[in-house]
């Protein structure tokens, strides 16, 4: 039975004058491997889903830092990365003074010197209106009450959840912020207040990628192969 398989195959992997042809199998599992650290690999996927996240909540970001390559990537930081060379701040677009820094944290636990030191790295802290701290590890109780010393808007993101954006997922629905007139005049329309739309918490995913506020309107559009395309309004609360 054996023999007969062999002799009756497409010449895919056949033996040719007793040697296996390995290159009728195309190309080698083994070229996918990413023989690379993981370590870069991780801060290359969330620094890039970091920079998508302030171009959708409107900050000036060039379409040349997303698109980098993680060979292009490694090339520019190495396999083991100084964490201080991944900080950058960013501008709003619609508003300049709005700016915002983002910092990522070593694999230690953050504590009150952690944010001392954090601290002392934010060059015009006056200018700066929000600052992301990208997590590798725990958050002690003393360090989060240490971020109340700072004068603008802290939010924090476990690199976990950096890994992958969230709103490309293809069960997520399409999520659009509305701006204040368009939330006046989709409440006037159907003369209701925002507090009966239904509601999205502060702490989800969404809204920590959008950096939600209490009150804002988020549209979301859901789309499916079996059900018609229908939207809803979400507030967060």
């Amino acid at each position: 039975m054996e023999a007969n398989l062999v002799a009756e195959g497409n010449g895919h992997g056949a033996e040719r004058g007793g040697s296996f042809d390995m290159g009728s199998l195309g190309r080698c599992l083994s070229s996918f491997v990413d023989e690379g650290s993981c370590e870069s690999h991780r801060y290359y996927l969330s620094r890039r889903t970091v920079l998508e996240m302030l171009r959708d909540r409107d900050y000036s970001v060039p379409s040349s830092e997303i698109d980098i390559t993680l060979q292009e990537f490694r090339a520019i930081h190495g396999q083991n990365l100084d964490i201080d060379r991944l900080k950058f701040s960013a501008t709003n677009k619609s508003d300049p003074s709005k700016r915002v820094l983002v910092i990522f944290c070593g694999t230690g636990v953050v504590k009150v010197s952690s944010v001392r030191l954090i601290a002392a790295q934010i060059a015009n802290r006056d200018s700066l209106t929000g600052l992301i701290l990208v997590l590798q590890n725990q958050i002690t109780n003393q360090a989060l009450k240490a971020m109340d010393l700072f004068t603008f808007r802290v939010e924090m993101f476990q690199i976990t959840d950096l890994l992958v954006n969230i709103t490309k997922h293809v069960l997520k629905p399409k999520h659009e912020v509305l701006t204040d007139r368009e939330k006046e005049k989709l409440l006037n329309k159907y003369k209701i207040e925002e507090k009966q739309l239904p509601r999205l918490l502060k702490k989800d995913a969404i809204s920590r990628y959008y950096g939600l506020e209490k009150g804002q309107v988020v549209k979301v559009t859901y789309t499916g192969e079996i059900t018609e395309s229908h939207v809803t309004y979400r507030c967060v609360w």
